[in-house]
């Protein structure tokens, strides 16, 4: 007789180092006593979907502040190529023995939890199964990006992917690939807020910086498990901060 089903192991990793061409050394920067990178750790790890929580940074010595943060904090870090991104990804994600990864990147420290557990519901859930599935960036502010995938789809990526674009990217080999991996995406709750545009959560320059560095200062010391429609709020009180970073260029995938 067959039992139940085994759970499958989920597995986030963020990526995350010192190098940056407009803003060196972002993910450590310290708002409210902590790192930008120990704010997201923190709140990945209330990812009730979430077996384990990785950190996959690079193997040069620039990044070994990195590493020690993370020893610190004990969460495990993954130390690999710097250029060759998907490589770096995937070794973490073997090595942890993963069924299902989520990936996010180091400069979100306004990740949100709550939808990377509505993410991983709707992956799991799904009816033929999901290859892959991404938070909606047109229906979300960027800096809430996540995205799930299954290790089989991973793993295909990271043994055939040629691209330097896909090698550095880590996912485009599965999400340009429609006719061979099954794509989803996560809807928004309820109606989209209109005012949120294309708002960026993310810390890329010294403008993100500022404006996410107000939000985690007015909403820590009151609520420190707030959530990006907490986040929301405060911006529709503080219309001007929106107006911190409005003119920042998304850097294209290239």
């Amino acid at each position: 007789m067959t039992g139940p089903a085994q759970k499958p192991r989920v597995v986030c990793i963020t990526q995350a180092r010192m190098g940056s061409t407009r803003l060196p050394g972002k993910v450590l920067l310290t708002v409210a006593g902590k790192p930008l990178l120990t704010h997201q750790i923190d709140r990945l790890r209330r990812a009730t979907r979430v077996d384990e929580v990785v950190v996959a940074t690079s193997d040069r010595a620039a990044d070994d502040p990195i590493a020690e943060l993370c020893r610190g904090l004990g969460v495990a870090c993954f130390r690999g190529s710097e250029q060759d991104v998907l490589d770096r990804f995937c070794r973490a994600a073997l090595a942890q023995r993963a069924d299902v990864v989520v990936r996010v990147t180091g400069d979100c420290p306004l990740i949100d939890p709550g939808l990377i557990d509505r993410l991983l519901a709707l992956f799991l859930a799904a009816d033929p199964p999901l290859d892959h599935a991404a938070v909606d960036i047109g229906h979300y502010p960027r800096g809430l990006d996540a995205e799930a995938m299954s290790m089989t789809a991973l793993q295909a990526a990271w043994q055939e992917a040629r691209e330097p674009f896909e090698r550095e990217h880590v996912t485009p080999f599965i999400y340009r690939r429609p006719d061979r991996f099954r794509l989803g995406a996560l809807p928004p709750e309820g109606p989209a807020p209109v005012e949120m545009g294309m708002q960026r959560w993310c810390v890329d320059t010294v403008e993100d910086f500022q404006l996410v560095r107000r939000l985690l200062e007015e909403l820590l010391p009151a609520n420190p498990h707030f959530t990006w429609t907490d986040c929301l709020d405060v911006l529709r009180r503080h219309p001007d901060w929106v107006l911190l970073n409005r003119d920042v260029v998304q850097k294209p995938l290239v």
